[in-house]
């Protein structure tokens, strides 16, 4: 659904290139995480994903059409959040859904049902100027949505959200996967990607450091070990043990512990994506 290849770009009257040579690609029905620190590159990767910026070097591929020739019938079949909410302020937020549904030459989803879904049905009459940063962030969502699209760039889409809308806006991307929508995801939030991802992709200084599932990632990075941390009983004092995963079932100071003693947690220890990030660029996502 979407080729790069050997991207680069480079803004006028800027000191080098701010990407530089990237490659990848995102399939069908795909959640794809781009992931890294501001100043990174993602967000001017996305910008050239959507058209906004075409003066690049490279090829770049949305929807089997080359993004530098792509006209005002593309932007039917895509939607966009951007981390900033670009809503009519003066507008009701069913106003502002209705209006940019208007701009659509396909059939567009229903606005009062867009805002029940993000819980807003509430304030649909209200202006947007009233409206909390989490509540504009939740209608710039719906905006995304509004023209049901084949493919959806998705900047920080939990940013400013309270845990319970955070998690409403997750199951609303899962939602639209199982569906076979595809989603290009540009976030820091590393448990975002984590939680919604079937591959991330970490850039830092405009490169591609790597590319895989995060599943893959944390475990190919992380300690092959289990922990184990247990209370105390009488005059024993609780405490952690540390067992290694291969041989676990015949470990017998592992059966033991886990027949006499209260068991509080038990961890298998791989790595986080944060803690791969910071390994393989040897910089934080702050």
């Amino acid at each position: 659904m979407i080729e790069v290849q050997d991207l680069r770009y480079s803004y006028p009257g800027g000191s080098g290139e701010v990407l530089k040579g990237i490659s990848f690609r995102i399939e069908k029905g795909e959640i794809f995480g781009f992931l890294g620190p501001s100043g990174a590159g993602k967000s001017t990767t996305q910008k050239t994903l959507i058209g906004i910026l075409k003066d690049y070097a490279g090829r770049v591929s949305v929807g089997g059409q080359e993004i530098s020739g792509v006209r005002g019938e593309f932007y039917n079949r895509v939607g966009v959040s951007f981390e900033l909410p670009n809503l009519y302020t003066k507008l009701t937020g069913r106003e502002n859904l209705e209006f940019f549904a208007s701009l659509y030459r396909v059939p567009t989803l229903s606005a009062d049902k867009l805002l029940e879904m993000v819980d807003l049905q509430d304030a649909a009459d209200q202006r947007v100027s009233g409206y909390s940063k989490g509540m504009k962030m939740r209608l710039n969502f719906c905006r995304a949505l509004v023209h049901d699209p084949e493919i959806v760039f998705l900047d920080e889409p939990t940013s400013g959200l309270d845990p319970v809308n955070a998690k409403r806006i997750k199951n609303i991307i899962l939602d639209l996967k199982a569906r076979g929508k595809t989603i290009f995801l540009t976030t820091h939030n590393m448990n975002v990607a984590d939680e919604l991802c079937d591959r991330v992709a970490f850039i830092n200084e405009g490169e591609l450091a790597l590319i895989d599932s995060p599943r893959n990632l944390k475990i190919e990075n992380g300690e092959k070990m289990l922990r184990v941390d247990f209370a105390g009983s009488g005059m024993t004092e609780g405490g952690s043990r540390e067992f290694p995963l291969e041989g676990l079932g015949e470990n017998r100071e592992f059966l033991k512990l886990i027949k006499e003693s209260e068991i509080e947690t038990i961890h298998s220890m791989e790595a986080s994506l944060e803690d791969i990030f910071i390994r393989t660029t040897g910089r934080s996502l702050i």
